[in-house]
């Protein structure tokens, strides 16, 4: 994937110009982050701006608290993104700040997927650089690109697969005693779980489980018939019936067949 900086409107661009100068000349960090659809080339009039502010651990930990507070004045004061919030619906700025520690957080049971792998994937292999005060950035991609360590992704693996199978078969105990919508969010829990699992089987970083599924399927993995076998899945005809049970038996092919165990890959 070729990632650049694509700004739908003239507004995006001077708002991610004037809030990397912001960051840049009164903070030590690291590294001003384009990242989702402006650094894919996806994004709409329509769409976010999406900006990562990095900063190492000894820096980004004693300022936090002041970066925080300057951005919220100077979010709410600055021309460039009042001009941004008005070019459309929905045209605002997302703005997170990394410390570029990536760690497997504490993980409910019945959540869904976790954020870790989609961490590296928006900040290191899917993001554009605005600007770099040193080599921190390059240092984390060098260390968990192309992909984490192979311990640790079958790790990764057996669990996610644990908390998907967890979710799926649940489902028809629920379905059983009547309760479709607890059903439905398990199902959609496990679905996104296995896109998790699909991704760690490939050695690859995802984008995000609840959108862009067309384009990493189809395109990052390369697995254009899994994707139409996945549009159906919420297709339900009869909400108060065993169809979502037949859904779960539905994910847990998909997951056996595209991302089995590691002891048996």
């Amino acid at each position: 994937m070729k990632l650049q900086a694509a700004y739908p409107t003239p507004e995006h661009e001077t708002a991610a110009q004037t809030i990397t100068a912001f960051f840049t000349a009164n903070y030590n960090i690291d590294a001003v982050l384009l990242v989702n659809s402006c650094a894919r080339g996806k994004a709409t009039r329509d769409s976010c701006l999406d900006i990562v502010v990095l900063a190492n651990p000894a820096s980004l930990q004693p300022q936090l608290a002041q970066l925080e507070a300057d951005w919220a004045r100077f979010e709410e004061s600055d021309a460039a993104i009042k001009a941004l919030k008005n070019v459309g619906k929905y045209s605002e700025v997302h703005l997170d700040f990394s410390d570029g520690v990536f760690a497997p957080p504490e993980r409910d049971e019945a959540a869904g997927p976790d954020d870790f792998e989609l961490w590296m994937g928006n900040y290191l292999a899917y993001s554009y650089p605005l600007w770099q005060g040193g080599d921190y950035w390059t240092r984390l991609k060098a260390q968990w690109l192309p992909y984490y360590d192979e311990a640790l992704r079958s790790q990764r693996l057996n669990m996610v697969r644990h908390y998907c199978l967890n979710n799926l078969h649940h489902i028809p105990l629920y379905v059983e005693r009547g309760l479709y919508f607890q059903s439905l969010d398990r199902l959609y829990n496990a679905y996104r779980e296995f896109l998790q699992a699909l991704f760690i089987a490939r050695r690859t970083y995802p984008i995000a489980y609840n959108k862009w599924i067309r384009e990493q399927v189809e395109e990052i993995l390369e697995l254009p018939a899994l994707y139409s076998q996945l549009t159906h899945l919420f297709e339900i005809k009869r909400f108060e019936s065993s169809e979502i049970a037949g859904k779960a038996g539905e994910v847990e092919s998909l997951l056996e067949q595209y991302a089995p165990a590691p002891d048996t890959m």
